[in-house]
């Protein structure tokens, strides 16, 4: 039986290049080596990340990692990165524990859910599982594995239960899409550019699904049998509005065979609990369709904050952690801590010096929030603001955001003009006070990762048409206090300035990833034409010279 240590490292190599630390059970820092490099997706070595980054990395007894690194085609793909991690283990004094690809999912969704029970479905474009139930190895030893699109599986207090596993050859949502990107949209599918399915599901809106749904109605998830070309070739006559017909096809038809395949597994276990992971979870559309499609049936939903591959080191670090079979320690509930803001935080010292060493550029200004509010209000402003930890994930929650007054209709453009340089159809995210959506979204939903869409009331939408896409929606972001304290109370002071309860969110990036460092922070304000930025612990305001 393993001793009951304090903290575990958690780490992921190969694209989606991450590491966790968890103390006493308690996920503390969470980085993406692509924040760092500035290259998205970023494939590398993630013991090498570690050791240059986690000063205390030599003090930790136990490492989880997946089998995606030692199995099947991450050897082939990424022989370096397999010879760097074996000159790490090496180097290290600890004990390495591996799980599985899935299972690493569906324990980042379950344990960090705060669910008693729930029934947990991961989804995505494939990864290294063992065949049976993974308890861990510390060799390389095994061969039981199998490639995995999808699984399902019940979580009950420190026990997750595999009840089905499916092989990507039998289902693979995440593969029909990346074909779809790569051979007829001529869109990135990964690193180093980054995902553009967001693209896919913002056209989604724009087009008819009934014009070629059903070609992809019973093939999306099997991308072995798409032929790319007769597609490719509607869409080079059609143009754009091939692409919105297109994308709204795929988009269907992955809600169609989603939607079937859990509904199953509903009728069958009947929870009241819903967790989901898996880089298919990222599809927001697809989250907001499970509330409409499970209304009365299942209570609640739940996505974690990082559910794609940079997630599995939480999720292993979970499993050795709280597994009855390994550690089998208590469940910790995140009411008081949350796995949002697990970056780094830089403090006014690291600030100070970025500024100083841009000071010909710029111009500085000491202010209290109120101000930044009033400007927020004024002259088609865009304003970036920075403090506190990094967000866990690829959504900017208010940490590392470009802000902006919804209620200006000219908005949208304005930011994609000044900053975000994105396809006009392409929305920006509502981040609005928790205990108002019931008067703004057609359902009350809890979204604090900006995991879902819903639809805005039809009396409302014209109040904040910077949000709201063409079909009435909007990926929300719901803000408490306990979330994100000085969050919540910057849209409650727009709130009181406006009558609305919503500010205009995205991420502070120019097609790059979210910036990290102070220093990231002042180029990204410098190289594009965001009006201010607003380092808010030190409450200092930055505007160009």
């Amino acid at each position: 039986m393993i001793k009951k240590e304090d903290k575990i490292i958690g780490f992921h190599s190969g694209h989606d290049c991450s590491y966790s630390v968890m103390d006493k059970g308690i996920p503390v820092i969470h980085n993406e080596l692509e924040r760092f490099t500035r290259k998205k997706e970023h494939l590398g070595d993630a013991l090498d990340f570690i050791t240059q980054t986690y000063e205390d990395w030599r003090d930790v007894k136990y490492f989880t990692h997946v089998v995606d690194n030692w199995k099947g085609g991450h050897i082939e793909r990424y022989p370096d990165t397999a010879k760097m991690l074996d000159k790490h283990i090496n180097d290290v004094d600890g004990e390495f524990w591996y799980f599985g690809h899935h299972q690493s999912h569906a324990a980042n969704a379950f344990f960090s859910s705060n669910f008693d029970e729930a029934l947990i479905i991961t989804l995505d474009a494939g990864g290294w599982d063992f065949i049976e139930e993974c308890e861990g190895k510390q060799s390389y030893d095994r061969d039981e594995v199998m490639t995995t699109g999808f699984t399902v599986s019940i979580g009950n207090g420190n026990n997750i239960k595999r009840l089905a596993i499916k092989d990507i050859y039998d289902f693979n949502i995440g593969g029909g899409w990346n074909k779809m990107l790569e051979h007829v949209f001529d869109l990135s599918t990964g690193y180093p550019h980054g995902n553009q399915a967001g693209t896919i599901m913002a056209m989604a809106c724009m087009g008819d699904e009934n014009i070629y749904g059903d070609h992809f109605k019973d093939r999306i998830h099997l991308p072995q049998v798409i032929d790319p070309e007769p597609i490719k070739e509607i869409v080079d006559k059609k143009g754009e509005e091939g692409q919105f017909d297109i994308s709204a096809a795929i988009q269907w038809s992955t809600e169609y065979q989603v939607l079937r395949r859990i509904e199953y597994y509903v009728k069958k276990y009947k929870p009241k609990n819903l967790c989901l992971a898996g880089g298919v979870s990222l599809n927001s559309v697809l989250v907001g369709k499970l509330y409409e499609f499970f209304n009365g049936i299942v209570e609640n939903i739940y996505i974690p904050p990082v559910p794609y591959d940079a997630g599995l080191p939480i999720g292993a670090s979970q499993i050795l952690w709280h597994g009855e079979n390994f550690m089998n320690q208590p469940r910790i509930t995140w009411k008081d801590n949350s796995p949002t803001y697990l970056g780094f935080t830089y403090h006014t010292d690291s600030i100070n010096e970025a500024i100083e060493n841009n000071k010909d550029k710029i111009s500085t200004e000491v202010v209290d929030d109120e101000t930044v509010v009033d400007l927020l209000t004024k002259d088609d402003n865009v304003i970036s603001v920075y403090g506190g930890g990094s967000e866990s994930g690829r959504r900017a929650l208010g940490n590392r955001s470009i802000l902006a007054d919804p209620r200006n209709k000219n908005m949208k453009k304005i930011i994609n003009d000044k900053v975000k340089h994105r396809q006009w159809f392409r929305p920006f995210a509502p981040s609005i006070l928790r205990e108002d959506v019931s008067d703004w979204f057609q359902k009350d939903v809890d979204s604090p990762y900006m995991t879902t869409v819903i639809k805005f009331k039809e009396e409302v939408r014209d109040k904040v048409p910077a949000v709201v896409h063409t079909n009435g929606s909007a990926r929300l972001q719901t803000v408490t206090e306990n979330d994100n304290k000085w969050y919540y109370n910057f849209i409650k002071k727009f709130k009181e300035k406006t009558g609305v309860p919503i500010v205009l969110n995205t991420s502070f990036n120019d097609r790059e990833p979210i910036v990290e460092t102070p220093e990231h922070a002042i180029n990204c304000f410098l190289r594009t034409d965001i009006d201010y930025l607003y380092f808010r612990e030190p409450k200092i305001l930055l505007k160009k010279i």
